[in-house]
């Protein structure tokens, strides 16, 4: 068994509502084990055996039909965010912002490129694998990174992004 943490895409936003709990239900009920849910805005950890897409499709139909929405999942395994947060490809200054963004599979060397384009004056986009480490000179609220760009490269609802103060806590409890 292996620990994995699971992304879900905009839970908890608008009326795609769910209580942890009836997560970490869902979740238990597929079989998996010693799961856990962090905050309310979607991250579930379990321990399982499988592949990547093979999880995130068991997960998604699941959720999809005990919440009648569709809820886009990207898991990581422990390692794989520990990686992920040690990276640190750029520096961090007061007042910005740090995200990762998880997609669902390392994008093609013409889509990183594609991705690191995007950075400006206030983004900076950063690709590892299958994770987007973009920085912000401010709030995200402020990002000048246009939402449609973004979609024509990695596509309309392929991603979802966590700060990295939240994904330490988060990986920093796995450990414990």
């Amino acid at each position: 068994m292996t620990t994995r943490v699971a992304f879900l895409r905009a839970v908890n936003l608008g009326k795609r509502t769910v209580r942890m709990a009836h997560l970490a239900e869902i979740v238990s009920g597929l079989g998996y084990e010693d799961v856990w849910t962090h905050i309310n805005s979607g991250n579930v950890v379990f321990e399982a055996t499988g592949n990547r897409a093979a999880l995130e499709h068991k997960l998604e139909a699941a959720l999809e039909g005990e919440l009648s929405f569709e809820v886009t999942t990207f898991v990581r395994t422990a390692a794989e965010l520990r990686r992920t947060l040690a990276a640190k490809p750029f520096a961090v200054a007061a007042g910005d912002t740090y995200f990762v963004t998880f997609l669902k599979a390392a994008p093609s060397p013409s889509g990183r490129a594609a991705l690191a384009g995007l950075s400006n004056n206030f983004d900076t986009l950063v690709v590892k694998g299958p994770d987007v480490h973009w920085r912000m000179r401010g709030k995200s609220t402020d990002t000048k990174l246009p939402t449609k760009a973004w979609e024509n490269i990695v596509g309309r609802h392929r991603s979802t992004s966590r700060n990295t103060t939240m994904l330490q806590k988060l990986s920093d409890k796995i450990e414990t």
